[in-house]
């Protein structure tokens, strides 16, 4: 894709992210129709009319592009290219009103067997703040440029934990998050991957560690930290479209692999 598409894609999602970003803020504290809930996760009717929004706001620039979204799938999914949409990352925070989630959407190209993420768009509603990326390129919060942080000592930094939504997945984390905790100077559980990520890459936080989080959730993300000089480690796992993420700023991942086993 070349730079002027690169560029309207940018443009694109901003504008896409903004839409949704203002339903957000609408609905934050009215109460709000559940489709599906489990005791860790909630779907909401607003997750579904979301995507909905994003993909016509993307399709009137880009008819052609698939869709692989938290809230279902469009076109061919094994095209060059494809849409990566999480309408509302942080959904259970959202919920409960807590005014901590996110709109995140990315751009991929085919790369090989698999696919990389050229363009993340990041919007938090409630702080107005919007995180934005091209490969390549800086990355921007609300069109500054920003870096991630230059801390190397474990006890100096502040690490971001997740848990996912399964049984198996808190088995794995919870033994290297008791391990963690004595040797950061603090640990923040977010709610949100895309905004963990973005926290990385705006030097907030040093580290955001998950296992089994989705696609959806870190695809622009994991972009921004890239482009902010960060390290966006990832492996895909069994499940489809299922990884474990290791982002950091690119200079303690080694002491945190050290601790033990994600």
């Amino acid at each position: 894709m070349k730079s002027a598409e690169q560029k309207r894609a940018l443009n694109a999602s901003v504008e896409a992210a903004h839409a949704v970003g203002k339903l957000m803020r609408q609905n934050l504290r009215l109460t709000k129709k559940v489709d599906v809930q489990s005791q860790h996760d909630i779907k909401l009717e607003l997750d579904v009319r979301s995507q909905k929004l994003i993909e016509k706001r993307l399709a009137t620039e880009f008819p052609e592009i698939s869709v692989l979204g938290e809230e279902g799938s469009t076109g061919e999914q094994e095209s060059e290219y494809r849409w990566i949409i999480d309408p509302i990352d942080g959904t259970v925070n959202f919920s409960y009103t807590i005014p901590h989630a996110c709109v995140s959407i990315a751009l991929q190209q085919k790369k090989g067997n698999g696919y990389q993420t050229t363009v993340g768009v990041v919007y938090d509603p409630f702080t107005d703040e919007l995180w934005t990326a091209v490969r390549g390129q800086p990355a921007f919060l609300n069109k500054k440029k920003i870096e991630a942080s230059k801390r190397k000592s474990l006890d100096q930094c502040i690490v971001s934990v997740g848990f996912s939504k399964s049984k198996e997945t808190m088995d794995k984390m919870l033994p290297y998050f008791n391990s963690l905790l004595p040797r950061i100077r603090k640990v923040r559980m977010m709610g949100s991957a895309a905004m963990a990520l973005t926290y990385v890459a705006s030097g907030r936080f040093d580290a955001y560690i998950e296992t089994g989080v989705q696609l959806w959730d870190i695809a622009a993300g994991g972009l921004i930290v890239e482009c902010a000089g960060g390290e966006f480690w990832n492996q895909e796992l069994a499940t489809q479209h299922k990884f474990k993420v290791l982002a950091n700023n690119g200079l303690i991942r080694k002491q945190l692999e050290k601790i033990g086993p994600l």
